[in-house]
């Protein structure tokens, strides 16, 4: 892993999105994974200002949505397909059909998982792989367990991860769905290249424990040791542990 740490929250999203702007310079048809959620937002809003100067430029690029609430629909206030379109996606040139994302409100939420996977694969997989961290470790919807799933997947949220994502569902956490689909950890790692952002003290422990092990399915993150090329950008309080 390479690790960058900044002095502020606003510093780390500022150079992930640089990072992402070089990146479109060198493949102008990435393929993007990208996460919702708090994290990224900033990179993200970065990101349509580096587009407005000129300086970021989407129009060949694809997008594949991280993970997604079970039994909503894509426009629900609560859906991660609308979160990006509010925070992202209306602020880019990223063309609507090259916007992917999965839809929980499929009659069969299995054979949606494959569609996805199937259409990962179609496009020759992720170029470049956002990724948050959560506060138990858990990538995507990827949750601490005996096990974990490596292709797309439903998933069963545990009532930690209903509570961090109350504030989507009018900060009610019996509100939010009981269950998620989600790229497999698998998926994950086939990306080319993964960039890990993480801010703020209370992900400082998760952070230690994904940079220096061990490896293990309480902690999903970890896994990331395994791949050839994660860059980690956190900034002093995220890294104070490292």
């Amino acid at each position: 892993m390479e690790i960058r740490i900044f002095e502020t929250a606003d510093e780390t999203v500022r150079a992930v999105a640089q990072r992402v702007a070089r990146s479109l310079r060198e493949k102008p048809d990435l393929v993007l994974g990208l996460p919702a959620g708090r994290t990224p937002v900033g990179a993200y809003a970065e990101l349509g200002r580096l587009h407005a100067a000129g300086e970021a430029d989407f129009s060949l690029a694809s997008s594949f949505n991280l993970d997604e609430f079970a039994g909503i629909e894509r426009t629900h206030p609560g859906s991660f397909h609308r979160f990006m379109m509010e925070h992202f996606f209306d602020g880019v040139n990223i063309p609507a059909g090259h916007i992917h994302s999965l839809n929980g409100a499929a009659q069969d939420l299995d054979a949606e998982c494959e569609r996805y996977e199937d259409e990962l694969v179609s496009v020759g997989g992720v170029g470049l792989q956002l990724l948050g961290i959560g506060p138990n470790g858990h990538i995507g919807f990827n949750e601490p367990g005996d096990a974990l799933v490596a292709r797309t997947h439903r998933v069963t949220l545990l009532e930690a991860t209903r509570r961090d994502n109350a504030a989507l569902f009018f900060d009610d956490p019996a509100q939010v769905p009981r269950e998620a689909l989600s790229m497999g950890m698998g998926t994950i790692l086939k990306a080319d290249a993964v960039v890990m952002i993480a801010t703020g003290v209370g992900k400082a422990a998760c952070v230690e424990r994904m940079v220096r092990g061990p490896i293990t399915t309480q902690l999903p993150a970890s896994f990331l040791q395994t791949h050839r090329r994660v860059e980690v950008y956190v900034d002093l309080a995220a890294g104070s542990r490292l």
